[in-house]
C-alpha cells in the first residue's frame, strides 16, 4: 500500500510539473521580458565582481587578463587581439547580431511593423537619442572628451526592463512593450551611430568583399535557402572582413541578421494537418510499443514531428530564440565583467562632478534622456501622431523616461570606441555611465511604484 501511495504521489507531482511547464503559454514579448529581468540581474552581479576586483589587491590581476593576448591563425592570415578585445569586437558581434534579429522581427511583425504602432516608440527614441547628444555636447564643445557625444544615446533593455519587472503588475503591460519597441529603435540608432562616427580609416577592398558576403547572404535568402549554417558561415567571414575594413566588426552581426530569411517552410494550415497525422500515428504505436528505448517508430514519428516543427518557425525566429539564452547570459555578462573594472577612488569621484566628460555623460543619461523621450512622447500624442497605449497614462510616461537612462551596455560600448587610448576619459566616461545608470535604475523604480500606489488609492 506503501509503494502504491509513493507511486500515486510521484504521479501527481510529475503531472503538476508538466502543467508547471506547458500551463501558461508566453507570448513573445513575456518570454523576452523574463529573460531580460534575469540577464539584468546577472549583469549587476557581474559589474559588481568587476568593480570589487578593480578596486582590491587582485586588480593587477584583472588587469593582466584583459590584456593577455590571443591569437588565431590560418596559413599566412592572423588575427591577434587582447581578451579584452575579443570580447568587445568578437562576442559582442553575436550581441549586435540579436539585435539586428529583433530589429528586423519588430518591423516585419511586431510592434514597429504599422506606421500607427511604430510612431510613438519611434519618436521617443528619436527624441532620447537626440536630447542626450545635444546635452554632452553643449558641455563638451570643442573640447578634449567631444567624441563621446554617442555615449548617453543608448538605453539598456536588459536592465530597464529588470526594473518594469520588480514593479509587477503595478505598471500597464503596455508600457513593457513601448519600453522595449524604443530599446529596439534605440539600439538601431547606436548602430547606425556606430557605423558612421566610430569608424576611423576605411580599407576600401575588405569594406567591398564584406558587402559582397551581405550580397551573397541576401541572394541566399531570395533563392529560399533556409538552413541557419550558410548564412552563419558567411556572416563569420563577413566580420572577419569588416575588422581588417576599419568598420566595426560589430556592423558585421547586424547586415548578417538583416539577411536571415523570415519566410517558413510551412504554413499553420500545413503544419496542424501534417502534425495531427503524425500524432495519429504516435497514437497507434504507443498502444503497440510503450518503450521509447525499444521502438524505433516512436522515436521516428519524434524525430519527424521535431523537424516539421523547425521547419513551420522562420529561421528568424529558431535563431533569435536559439541566440536569447547564450547573449544575455553568457557575452553581455562577460561583457560587463571586462568592461566594467574601474578605479573608484577620491580622486575618481571628484572628477565625477568636475570633469566635463562625466558631467556630459551624467546628464545627458539622467536629463537629456528624461526630456527627450517624455518630450517626444507628449508632443506626439498632442499632435496626434501617436497614441498611448491602454492603460499607459503620463505618469508612466515620466518614468519611463527616467529608466531611459540606464545607459550601460551599449554606452560603455560606445565610449570604448570614443576614447580608445585615452585611459582618462574612458575613465571618468565609465564611471559616470554606473552613476548615471544606479540613479535612473533607483529613481525610474522609485517614481512608478509611488505613482501606482497612488492609482491603487484613487
Amino acid at each position: 500500500m506503501y509503494k502504491s501511495f509513493q507511486r500515486k504521489a510521484y504521479q501527481r507531482e510529475n503531472a503538476n510539473s508538466w502543467e508547471r511547464l506547458f500551463g501558461k503559454l508566453l507570448t513573445p514579448i513575456e518570454a523576452f521580458t523574463r529573460n531580460s529581468s534575469a540577464s539584468g540581474i546577472l549583469l549587476i552581479v557581474c559589474t559588481l565582481a568587476a568593480l570589487i576586483i578593480a578596486n582590491s589587491p587582485w586588480s593587477d590581476g584583472y588587469h593582466h587578463l584583459l590584456h593577455q593576448p590571443l591569437a588565431v591563425s590560418l596559413g599566412d592570415y592572423k588575427i591577434e587581439m587582447s581578451l579584452h578585445h575579443w570580447v568587445n569586437d568578437g562576442l559582442m558581434a553575436l550581441f549586435f547580431y540579436l539585435v539586428g534579429l529583433e530589429i528586423k522581427h519588430e518591423v516585419m511583425v511586431g510592434e514597429l511593423s504599422s506606421l500607427s504602432q511604430a510612431a510613438l516608440p519611434i519618436i521617443a527614441a528619436i527624441g532620447g537619442m537626440i536630447v542626450p547628444a545635444l546635452v554632452y555636447g553643449a558641455i563638451n564643445a570643442g573640447g578634449a572628451g567631444s567624441a563621446g557625444w554617442g555615449i548617453p544615446m543608448a538605453t539598456d533593455i536588459a536592465f530597464a526592463i529588470a526594473v518594469l519587472i520588480l514593479l509587477g503588475d503595478r505598471i500597464p503591460a503596455g508600457l513593457v512593450t513601448i519600453l522595449v519597441a524604443l530599446a529596439i529603435v534605440d539600439d538601431l540608432g547606436a548602430v547606425v551611430v556606430i557605423a558612421l562616427f566610430y569608424t576611423e580609416t576605411i580599407q576600401v577592398g575588405p569594406l567591398l568583399a564584406a558587402l559582397g558576403c551581405f550580397a551573397l547572404q541576401l541572394a541566399l535568402n531570395r533563392f529560399g535557402v533556409r538552413k541557419p549554417w550558410p548564412y552563419l558561415t558567411i556572416a563569420l567571414v563577413m566580420w572577419t572582413l569588416m575588422l581588417f575594413s576599419g568598420v566595426h566588426a560589430t556592423i558585421a552581426g547586424v547586415l548578417g541578421a538583416l539577411a536571415t530569411p523570415v519566410r517558413t517552410l510551412y504554413n499553420p494550415e500545413e503544419f496542424s494537418r501534417e502534425a495531427r497525422k503524425l500524432l495519429d500515428k504516435f497514437d497507434i504505436y504507443r498502444r503497440r510499443e510503450h518503450n521509447f528505448l525499444e521502438s524505433e517508430r516512436l522515436v521516428g514519428v519524434l524525430h519527424t514531428l521535431n523537424y516539421g516543427i523547425n521547419q513551420a518557425q522562420a529561421p528568424l525566429q529558431r535563431l533569435e530564440h536559439s541566440l536569447h539564452d547564450p547573449v544575455y547570459f553568457l557575452i553581455i555578462p562577460l561583457f560587463a565583467f571586462f568592461n566594467a573594472g574601474v578605479m573608484i577612488n577620491a580622486a575618481s569621484i571628484g572628477s565625477l562632478v568636475s570633469h566635463p566628460v562625466s558631467i556630459g555623460v551624467a546628464l545627458g543619461l539622467l536629463i537629456g534622456k528624461f526630456v527627450g523621450v517624455f518630450g517626444a512622447v507628449w508632443l506626439s500624442v498632442r499632435l496626434g501622431i501617436g497614441k498611448l497605449p491602454t492603460g499607459v497614462n503620463f505618469r508612466h510616461v515620466c518614468g519611463m523616461g527616467i529608466l531611459a537612462g540606464i545607459g550601460f551596455t551599449m554606452s560603455i560600448f560606445i565610449s570604448e570606441l570614443a576614447f580608445k587610448g585615452e585611459d582618462l576619459l574612458l575613465n571618468n566616461a565609465k564611471i559616470a555611465i554606473l552613476a548615471a545608470s544606479i540613479i535612473a535604475s533607483l529613481a525610474g523604480y522609485a517614481w512608478l511604484r509611488a505613482g501606482s500606489n497612488g492609482d491603487e488609492h484613487s
